[in-house]
């Protein structure tokens, strides 16, 4: 049998599962993670409006003595279409000291770690100070219609009372440091999916020299915003994450990243002191991001288009901003030509909360590594945590992994080759523990 205190047979088996997403396969990851949770004697719940999709909704007893605590996963990866992979993507193999395979970061990983956690605890008879609630769900990877959605929709009186839940971290990382960096995800960035379409003079693709036409206007909408970026707005968060950060880094630097919390934003990414990676995330969550994913034009190759289309996935800042703040700035950016669409607009995230909890993870982790830096971060994507924070639950993004310092694995997630150092998984999972005992 599988040993369930141990987060490694449980990953490789969740990657063979095959949860793909689309189409959606997620069933059986959900129902094995049922089964644990049900022989250890949880409140288990299977609950969705496809039941070839189901959520799993685990309640195991604490001792009363604090509000109860989410612990929310996806049970979802995306596909491998057309990735060179080294090792097969969904067979779960220990290669190197790592387990290969979709999903290990994003976020089986984080996944396994919850449950070994809670059957550890289980095995040494103990119980938290509170009921401790397992969410897991399909379709993160999609929307989270049928997911996470569904539950906070349909059967929010499971969460009543829940102050404090804990969800994946959404890829962020910094590797600036020479000291390894231990993301605690307090605020999220939302999706603001937008469209423009723009009209310009056509004709026949045999003349030359138009003015005014349609694609003389698309490259110069392109080029704006390759050059140009929507202004800087210093949030709570990204205030007292940049503070910490900058008392842990060395000068230059640390001057630089001090200049960053300016509120005018008159300072500039350090691009020549950082790795390329942390600097584009630091634009990211420094200013709302909107970028063309999508172009559409008739195809007729002998036709000058009288009309094109951009599709924009835009990203608000946490904190107030709203679409209109959003369509405001980009206006500004882009100019007033053409009909402006919104496709989507993401559900929006409360403040972050610090404190108490917040505390409790950071003195996990500093007790775990003092070498290391617990550090606020926002995620320029969008997790489920959005959803659970509309409850009025204060959501944190933790993966606890003991990394190199500098190391990136993160950027795995989604691209080929995705894996995880078998020890930082263990880590993980003990560290889980360490929270469950210590959560009042």
């Amino acid at each position: 049998m599988t040993d369930t205190t141990d987060p490694i047979p449980l990953l490789q088996q969740m990657i063979r599962f095959r949860g793909v997403n689309p189409p959606g396969n997620e069933g059986p990851c959900v129902r094995y993670v049922t089964d644990i949770m049900r022989a250890a004697g949880a409140d288990v719940q299977l609950l969705g409006s496809d039941p070839e999709r189901p959520n799993l909704v685990a309640r195991i007893p604490g001792a009363g003595l604090a509000p109860p605590l989410l612990l929310h996963a996806h049970a979802d990866v995306v596909p491998t279409d057309g990735q060179q992979w080294t090792h097969p993507p969904f067979e779960g193999n220990i290669i190197d000291g790592h387990v290969w395979g979709r999903g290990a970061i994003d976020m089986l990983g984080s996944l396994a770690m919850m449950v070994s956690s809670l059957e550890r605890l289980r095995a040494e008879g103990a119980a938290p100070a509170g009921d401790v609630i397992l969410a897991v769900s399909p379709d993160e990877e999609a929307g989270s219609r049928v997911g996470a959605g569904y539950l906070t929709r349909e059967h929010r009186e499971l969460f009543d009372g829940v102050a404090y839940g804990i969800g994946e971290d959404g890829g962020a990382v910094l590797s600036c440091l020479s000291r390894r960096v231990h993301p605690i995800v307090v605020a999220e960035k939302r999706a603001c999916w937008m469209r423009l379409t723009v009209r310009g003079r056509g004709g026949h693709a045999s003349r030359q020299g138009w003015s005014g036409t349609s694609m003389s206007k698309l490259a110069a909408l392109l080029r704006s915003l390759e050059e140009g970026r929507l202004p800087t707005h210093v949030t709570p968060a990204l205030d007292r994450m940049l503070a910490e950060l900058a008392s842990a880094a060395e000068e230059p630097l640390a001057g630089r990243l001090r200049e960053l919390r300016d509120p005018e934003g008159k300072a500039t990414i350090p691009y020549d002191l950082l790795p390329e990676a942390d600097a584009v995330y630091l634009d990211s969550v420094l200013r709302n991001t909107v970028n063309a994913t999508i172009v559409r034009t008739p195809e007729k190759i002998n036709m000058l288009p009288s009309e094109f289309s951009v599709d924009f996935d835009g990203r608000i800042l946490p904190g107030g901003w709203t679409v209109e703040d959003f369509r405001t700035e980009l206006r500004e950016l882009i100019g007033p030509d053409g009909d402006l669409e919104l496709l989507l607009e993401g559900d929006p995230m409360p403040p972050p909360v610090f404190g108490g909890f917040f505390e409790e993870i950071a003195a996990v982790m500093r007790d775990a590594d003092p070498e290391g830096l617990p550090l606020p971060m926002i995620t320029p994507a969008s997790t489920d945590a959005r959803l659970f924070a509309g409850l009025g639950i204060a959501c944190y993004g933790w993966v606890p992994m003991l990394l190199p310092a500098g190391s990136r694995y993160q950027d795995a997630m989604h691209a080929a080759d995705e894996r995880v150092p078998v020890d930082a998984v263990r880590f993980g999972a003990d560290r889980f523990h360490d929270l469950l005992l210590r959560y009042r």
